[in-house]
């Protein structure tokens, strides 16, 4: 992940975690929606493609 700002939305609604710097602790997946994680998942790709995208012009 490249962080959780501008996740908040997302992580209200996501269940029991804790986070580090851009790492995300869950104990049990039945602890969170898994719904939710998808979404964490495909926008932080998206948004780490983006950036190595411009890194490459």
């Amino acid at each position: 992940m490249s962080g959780f700002d501008g996740y908040d939305d997302l992580m209200s609604k996501f269940g029991k975690y804790k986070t580090g710097k851009s790492c995300l602790y869950v104990k049990q997946l039945a602890d969170v929606d898994l719904s939710i994680l998808k979404s964490l998942i495909k926008k932080s790709i998206a948004h780490v493609s983006k950036q190595y995208e411009r890194l490459r012009k």
